[in-house]
């Protein structure tokens, strides 16, 4: 197969030029920090890797420029997803993404690219940050699905979750179902699967990579959830939402 062939070659490559990808958990956190809210992460973020831009990112076109540009297509494809999963308006972050693409697209050279990087990641998190306090729930629910977010690669519990907001834990769980109209369990299983179902849209990690790095006790464990929720597999979801991120950035795709 031609495609074996290419990938063979390019992973020889990268080896040779001591090429390698930025962190699986270290992407995770930062659109886990646009989603939810944290623009000073965001900042921070975008401030440490502006120096070298495109360390860990690879090669999608010999021209540097549409790399970049590339690149930008499917960063705030990505943000827009998990943002929408965050619950901002389904409209208002497609939109926001076409608009943000059409000004990507007029943009010549690569010091624009950048900066207009850090732009979108900062508008979609302060818009973000707004709809978290728009919503208005306890302190103590908002802390609690805020570690949430910031551990999903753990084995959550109750009682870490009570510990962590100074709450006993029944207490919490009655108050966090109250306001979120769920449980704590159930909010973390949808919030893991929600990751998933984004990885598994535009990443090429494996069913064991994900199961692992969201915190599933086994990836037989992870696929039967993920089952029982979607109605199918992974590996079928992947088949019918592969990288769909990336071809035309369609409204809503599904």
């Amino acid at each position: 197969m031609k495609t074996d062939k290419d990938l063979n070659y390019r992973l020889y490559i990268q080896r040779n030029d001591g090429f390698t990808r930025s962190p699986f958990e270290y992407e995770l956190s930062f659109y886990r920090a646009v989603q939810s809210g944290d623009t000073e992460q965001v900042k921070k973020r975008f401030e440490s890797i502006r120096p070298d831009f495109m360390k860990g990112k690879g090669t999608l076109s010999q021209d540097p420029v549409r790399n970049l540009m590339y690149h930008f297509v499917t960063a705030v494809a990505l943000v827009a997803r998990y943002c929408v999963e965050g619950g901002l308006g389904h409209d208002t972050a497609y939109t926001l993404s076409d608009i943000y693409i059409q000004r990507a697209d007029k943009m010549k050279n690569i010091e624009e690219l950048i900066d207009l990087f850090g732009e979108m990641e900062l508008d979609f998190a302060e818009r973000m940050r707004t709809l978290k306090k728009d919503n208005v729930i306890s302190l103590h629910v908002r802390r609690c699905i805020d570690y949430i977010y910031e551990h999903l690669h753990e084995d959550l519990t109750l009682g870490v979750l009570a510990e962590h907001v100074g709450l006993n834990p029944s207490y919490l769980s009655k108050l966090f179902s109250k306001e979120k109209g769920m449980s704590i369990k159930a909010f973390i299983t949808k919030a893991k699967i929600s990751t998933a179902e984004n990885l598994l849209r535009s990443s090429d990690f494996s069913c064991l990579d994900i199961s692992l790095a969201l915190g599933f006790s086994s990836q037989s464990a992870f696929i039967s959830v993920f089952r029982k929720i979607n109605g199918m597999t992974p590996k079928r979801f992947r088949e019918l939402h592969y990288k769909d991120v990336i071809e035309g950035n369609k409204h809503g795709n599904e």
